[in-house]
Parts: structure tokens; sequence; C-alpha cells
């Protein structure tokens, strides 16, 4: 597809979406654009049990998931880099005073970024450490490693709850807090913040899934059981958004800004032939042509988003897939025919 193609309503991936939502028994929310905007977008699908609305609409805000990681966590470690408070190679105990002589402590911010830094991939932090947001701290902080640094790709959690827990001790502001000032609210993202919602907002965010001790399906509480155990807001996870506030954010990844050499940076290789490719937060889209830099992020309860710099495009795919099921191989043959749709690779 070419980028005059992908005009709004886009024949091609209106009809792509619509019948991968048909398959895959799911609501989506698209979106894909470049430099200047959107230039597609659309909707299908019912919008799930408990819902106020029907169907899926252009304004449904959705759980992001480990989307968070990209659009709140990711752009404050930038702003720490950018501004010399957090280096990336220096080991975090020389300047976070919280964690030298811990295990962490001789971890790297580079290491926590690209999942290489051998720490615990469990994240049952009720089972592990109790309920107490202190004491999960503590014991997150505390863990020893269960690998070498460097050794492996592993992706968990861990590393961007840690690295969440260093952009608050650095700034004394609360993550949630600091990414709507220095973030959403500067970009116009008005439809994202942490939960829990309220409100307007709540009444457009598509449910997940199920919850037994509650009685009810999740609608505006995050997903994440380890988020929901931190009072909503952490690194990893937490943050609400809309496709329209995805796309507004990345598209300022492609135009010049304070930020460049950041979004430069963390758009290339990072992990030293290890495998899956990383760079810094960002996944290298597996089966793509390398040539086009396509990177990603994906959601646990059925988002994801692409960049390419190269191409000039960027991609936003929602969907409400967890709130009917855990088996994603037919989301999974979704984003990739919506990738290639989009960037061609």
């Amino acid at each position: 597809m070419t980028a005059g193609d992908m005009t709004v309503g886009s024949g091609p991936l209106t009809a792509l979406v619509r019948e991968g939502v048909r398959r895959a028994g799911v609501g989506a929310v698209w979106a894909a654009g470049g430099a200047e905007g959107i230039r597609a977008h659309g909707c299908s699908g019912p919008a799930g049990r408990g819902s106020p609305r029907p169907a899926m609409a252009q304004d449904t805000v959705f759980d992001l998931a480990s989307l968070t990681k990209i659009v709140a966590l990711w752009p404050c470690v930038g702003a720490l880099w950018q501004a010399g408070r957090l280096p990336l190679d220096d080991p975090l105990g020389t300047y976070w005073q919280e964690v030298t002589g811990l295990p962490v402590g001789a971890l790297t911010a580079r290491r926590l970024l690209t999942h290489t830094s051998g720490v615990p991939l469990r994240t049952n932090f009720e089972r592990l450490y109790g309920t107490d947001p202190a004491a999960i701290r503590a014991g997150v902080l505390a863990a020893p490693l269960h690998r070498p640094p460097g050794e492996a790709v592993e992706y968990t959690d861990r590393s961007a709850i840690i690295l969440g827990y260093l952009v608050g001790s650095l700034t004394g502001t609360p993550l949630a807090e600091l990414a709507a000032r220095e973030v959403w609210r500067p970009l116009g993202m008005t439809d994202t913040r942490y939960g829990p919602l309220t409100g307007e907002l709540l009444e457009r965010t598509a449910p997940t899934e199920y919850h037994e001790s509650t009685g009810g399906y999740l609608r505006g509480v995050v997903h994440d059981p380890s988020a929901r155990l931190l009072g909503g807001v952490c690194g990893s996870a937490g943050a609400f958004a809309t496709a329209g506030d995805l796309g507004l954010f990345l598209t300022s990844l492609l135009r010049p800004s304070a930020r460049e050499d950041w979004v430069e940076r963390s758009l290339r290789e990072h992990t030293n032939g290890l495998t899956p490719t990383r760079g810094l937060s960002w996944l290298c889209a597996a089966g793509a042509d390398p040539a086009h830099g396509i990177f990603m992020h994906y959601g646990f309860t059925g988002t994801a988003i692409w960049l390419s710099r190269s191409l000039g495009r960027w991609a936003v795919l929602l969907t409400n897939k967890v709130h009917y099921s855990r088996d994603i191989q037919l989301l999974t043959d979704l984003r990739t025919a919506f990738r290639r749709e989009v960037f061609g690779s």
C-alpha cells in the first residue's frame, strides 16, 4: 500500500480489519498515518459485555496494557537521559542510592530497556511480596538476578516497573503526573491517562476480562494484576487511551523535536545479535524487511502500535481480545496482515 492510497476510510484496511475482527470474534479501532497525522482510520465489531455502547467507536478508550511502557515510561526515561540525569550505561547504584548494594544496583538502564538485565521473570507480586505497595517495591528492588545480564533477551514487566521507580525517584514526581505533564498534555492527548477512569471517559471504555472477585468485567480499571496492586500506576501497565491519541503520539515521533536524538537512538538494534531484536523499549517487527526499520509494541489486552521512521509511517490497532479469550493466534494473524498492508512489509 502506498502512502497515497492511505486515505480516511481506506478500502483495503477497512475490509482487512472487518474480516479479521469477524474471524477473531473481537471489536477493534484502528488508525494509520505519517508525519502529517492520520491518513486512514476505522472501527468494527462489538464493544463487549458490560459496555454501555453496543459497538466500537473511533473514540473508544482502551486499557493499553504494555503499550504503557512506550506511551508513558519510555518518553520520560528519554527526557531524563537527554537532561543528563539518567545515563544509559552507568550502574543504577551509582546515581540511585535506594539500590546501591542490591543486585539491581549493578544493572544499567540500557539492560532494563532492552530486557537483557537478567531480572526474575515472575511477576505474581501478591504471592511473592504481599499486597502493600511499599513491600512490593522493596521486594522487586532486592530480588536476586536469575541469570547474568546480557545473556538473553527475556521480556518481563519487572524491567519497566524498576525503571518507573527510578524515574519517580530522580524527579520526585509520580509517573502518572510526569507523563501527563511532559508528554500527554503537550501533545493534546486529552483521552490518555492512568486509571481508574471515571465519568465520560469510563462510559467510552471497552471492558477487558471477567474478574471473579468483583463478579464483573473490568472496565476503566487496569487489567494487569501487578499494576492493580500498585494502585493502577506503574511503568509496565496502567495507561488508557484512544487510537486518536496514540496517533498524536506516533505522529510526534516522525516530526523534528527536542527529543529527536532519543527517538533515533531508541529505534535501532541494541541487543548485539541476541533475539528477539530490540531497540530501547521498542521491539523490531518480526518478519518485516529490516531495511524498513519497523518497530512495534503489543499489549496483552489486544493493543498494538507500529512505527517506521524510514518509511515515515505509523499504525495503531486496538482490540478487546482478552475480553473474549486469551487465545491470540487469530489476533496475531490480523496484526501481521494489518502491518503488511500499512507498511508493505
